[in-house]
């Protein structure tokens, strides 16, 4: 008798390891995205200026700078199951640890913490579902995982700052400790490796070659990895803007109420969820690569920024219409590039290239919130921020447009 299609070893399994990388995803980034949502009552109760909120989000990207490729090297040496439930436990711990958090000073170290933990969750639940994705559905599949972040931040968008203005900040550790642990839970019980699949043993890996540092370094060497890197670097600099400037700027720069602007906020991050998915499925079928969807994405995050610089950035329905547009591109470019950057990777080294590229993206995730909150504090104004991150977008676009359209792996059914 046949096993039914969602047994742990039947192909249609593969929608379960979908739903389950979602999941995790969304529960894990949950409070770390509902931060910037949270900076009118945080700047409230802690007395934080926009430089002190920018520094928030940079602590829980500090850690993973080193951390995500500790964890690709964990994830290929050891697999994705253990790895990604132990990494999003750790955030759960970090935060209902922080609920008793002092002080501002007390929540940048919980978040060095939960950073810390959440190094695993992006390059594991990518590896995930690229193993059990073949190529021509790799795209649609990714891009559907890579929106749990943007559907982590509009959940939070509109859950945390509610609970952080009747409960204190701190209820909102809490909430999002217990989400976290909700998703720890999930991928540790759900996940399975794929049919077929066996994972190299730790002697195995260690004993080979490419163990020496400089020549694992020398994967970024590679022009679809180089690329991906540029791009990354630009483009998580326009999502933290977003994250660390949007509220502040719908609520000083426009005649939007606090519950006009947090729908607004809501809005943007589904847009960016639509955006991981939609973007992600034309990679699948874009004639030019995986890499044409990228390069779509910045030229449409410049001309987005460049707007918000004119009087319809103030016009309460033309901003609203400006972050829904910046929430499609500036979050959703995300699912083609990661589906880029999976088949960019050397074989057998996914874990590793993905937490490599992304740990190098992290100096952007650091530098970008606080030096963006400085920028509107010493300036008095969010023009020059805005204008900042387009002129930086268009040159990198400029730059990893030429040879953009990379090869693309034939599909090759695995019979799920």
């Amino acid at each position: 008798m046949s096993r039914p299609a969602t047994a742990p070893g039947a192909p249609g399994y593969r929608w379960v390891i979908l739903a389950t990388a979602t999941f995790t995803q969304a529960a894990a980034c949950f409070f770390v995205q509902g931060i910037g949502a949270m900076a009118v009552p945080l700047r409230d109760a802690l007395g934080l200026d926009a430089t002190r909120l920018g520094l928030l989000l940079s602590a829980s990207q500090l850690v993973p700078l080193v951390g995500l490729v500790v964890a690709g090297e964990l994830l290929d040496r050891y697999g994705e199951r253990w790895v990604v439930g132990l990494g999003a436990g750790i955030v759960a711990a970090g935060l209902l640890a922080g609920s008793l958090a002092p002080g501002y000073a007390s929540l940048l170290a919980v978040l060095l913490v939960v950073g810390a933990g959440y190094s695993t969750i992006q390059p594991g639940g990518s590896k995930a579902v690229a193993a059990w994705f073949d190529p021509a559905r790799r795209g649609f599949a990714m891009g559907v995982r890579q929106a749990g972040l943007p559907l982590g931040g509009a959940l939070a968008v509109a859950v945390l700052p509610l609970l952080a203005a009747s409960h204190g900040w701190r209820s909102a550790l809490v909430a999002g400790g217990l989400v976290a642990l909700a998703g720890a839970v999930a991928f540790t019980a759900l996940h399975r490796t794929p049919p077929g699949v066996v994972p190299d043993s730790p002697a195995a890996k260690g004993s080979s070659g490419e163990g020496r540092p400089v020549d694992r370094l020398r994967l970024l060497r590679g022009p679809a990895l180089a690329r991906a890197l540029l791009s990354g670097l630009a483009m998580v600099s326009v999502h933290s803007g977003l994250g660390v400037l949007g509220a502040l700027y719908l609520h000083d720069a426009t005649s939007l109420g606090a519950g006009a602007a947090g729908a607004v906020l809501v809005a943007s991050q589904l847009a960016g969820m639509l955006g991981r998915i939609g973007l992600a499925a034309w990679s699948d079928r874009s004639r030019a690569g995986r890499y044409r969807p990228v390069l779509v994405s910045m030229a449409a995050a410049v001309a987005g920024l460049l707007a918000l610089t004119t009087p319809l950035g103030h016009h309460p329905v033309g901003v609203a219409v400006l972050f829904t547009w910046l929430g499609f591109f500036g979050i959703g470019w995300y699912g083609p590039w990661v589906a880029h950057l999976a088949e960019a990777a050397p074989p057998g080294r996914t874990g590793f290239a993905l937490g490599l590229v992304m740990a190098v993206n992290q100096v952007a995730v650091i530098l970008a919130p606080p030096a963006l909150g400085l920028l509107r504090d010493t300036t008095g104004g969010y023009t020059p921020a805005w204008a900042a991150l387009a002129a930086l977008t268009a040159l990198t676009a400029v730059l990893t447009a030429r040879g953009g359209g990379t090869a693309r792996r034939p599909p090759t059914p695995r019979g799920r």
